[in-house]
């Protein structure tokens, strides 16, 4: 017969073999290859993110601003445009037909708003949301509007993640295409590539805020080019569809981007000049301090960048054009300080151009989110609103 055990030998047997567990996984977060040698080696030399970030510092960043002249700025952004380009991937030289089509069109109190799309390039189409403010004259001047990772523009425009038009707005990205109409521009929202109904359905089953940058974004790269070269080209086949449009003026156009949207927003600024205005929230930082630093999507890189520029360098190359800045005092990913570091080298591009004037920053009181209390004033004021 089987051996019968008091209630105190179960409780003491249960106790042994919950420390003897405890103690087995203490031992095994303990277990390390160089564990009892620390004394015998720098640990620091196996640390590779520390490794990586002493090459940042020691990186050619050959084509950095150094220009003391007016008549040199002009020259070094001609000449980093042309690297920043070929960087990306480069951009088509042929642009065919757009092929737009308006789905819809609904009235709100203070909006009006078309659901549109257009062929950026063959086998590759754009959806986007027309917001015009109500009762407004025309030509508008227009903000193109990039979302975030998430449910892509429906979150900048009013919709739920069930479809549904929303009465609040937040959190994150606020609706802020809806807030650029309340300021007297039109909103022209657009999808990003691997974002809400750009998806593959293998990412759309994984739910709405489910993002496609990878594979999409690796496989740009294998393909010699990258995902924010894409994406650059939407906005610039967007400033094309506006043009098309009469009731708006293709003359004013800015841009606004929150995260990775402020990513596109920075390099479609920086490449297009069409573009006279922009507002880059939560981005404008160093590559060092934020992608290089912790883990980022696959669509923030641009392989060998760091042999030519930091990111101020780019965000450089968008002067005299107004540029505004904004960051939160407590973004997690997107440094407060490297934010207030990286503007003050752009601000010196703009000195150069005597154009101090048409560069501000904010650091506000905030996380890693949408904020345009003085942004979007300010973008407004840039665009004749």
């Amino acid at each position: 017969m089987p051996m019968r055990m008091t209630r105190r030998q179960l409780a003491l047997a249960a106790a042994g073999a919950a420390a003897g567990a405890a103690q087995d996984a203490k031992n095994d977060r303990s277990v390390g290859a160089l564990d009892g040698f620390e004394d015998k080696v720098d640990l620091k030399l196996f640390d590779p993110v520390r490794w990586t970030l002493d090459r940042h510092d020691s990186a050619p960043l050959k084509l950095t601003f150094r220009a003391r002249t007016r008549r040199e700025a002009v020259a070094w952004q001609k000449t980093l445009r042309t690297k920043i380009v070929e960087l990306v991937g480069g951009f088509p030289e042929a642009r065919g037909e757009l092929r737009s089509q308006v789905f819809e069109k609904r009235e709100f109190p203070g909006y009006i708003r078309e659901k549109f799309v257009f062929e950026s390039r063959p086998g590759a189409a754009v959806l986007g949301y027309l917001i015009l403010p109500r009762n407004a004259g025309g030509p508008l001047p227009a903000a193109i509007c990039i979302p975030g990772h998430g449910r892509g523009v429906d979150d900048i425009v009013g919709i739920d993640e069930h479809g549904h038009d929303r009465a609040t707005r937040g959190p994150y990205q606020y609706d802020f295409a809806l807030q650029a109409a309340e300021h007297g521009m039109a909103a022209v929202a657009i999808e990003p590539m691997a974002f809400g109904c750009r998806r593959d359905a293998r990412t759309k089953a994984k739910g709405p805020a489910a993002y496609a940058c990878q594979p999409v974004a690796g496989s740009a790269l294998l393909l010699g080019e990258t995902m924010i070269g894409w994406r650059v080209f939407d906005v610039m086949r967007t400033l094309d569809w506006i043009a098309t449009r009469p009731e708006l003026d293709a003359k004013r156009v800015g841009i606004i981007g929150i995260s990775g949207g402020g990513t596109c927003a920075l390099f479609s600024a920086a490449l297009d000049g069409r573009i006279r205005a922009a507002l880059v929230s939560g981005y404008l930082n160093t590559f060092r301090a934020s992608i290089m630093s912790m883990s980022h999507c696959i669509d923030n890189y641009i392989p060998g960048i760091l042999n030519w520029a930091e990111m101020y360098d780019v965000a450089g190359l968008i002067a005299p054009r107004a540029l505004f800045s904004e960051a939160g005092d407590r973004d997690p990913i997107f440094p407060a300080q490297a934010a207030r570091e990286s503007f003050a080298r752009v601000k010196k591009v703009y000195e150069v151009f005597g154009a101090a004037g048409a560069a501000e920053q904010e650091i506000f009181s905030g996380v890693h989110e949408f904020h345009g209390a003085r942004g979007l004033p300010f973008l407004a004021g840039a665009l004749g609103a």
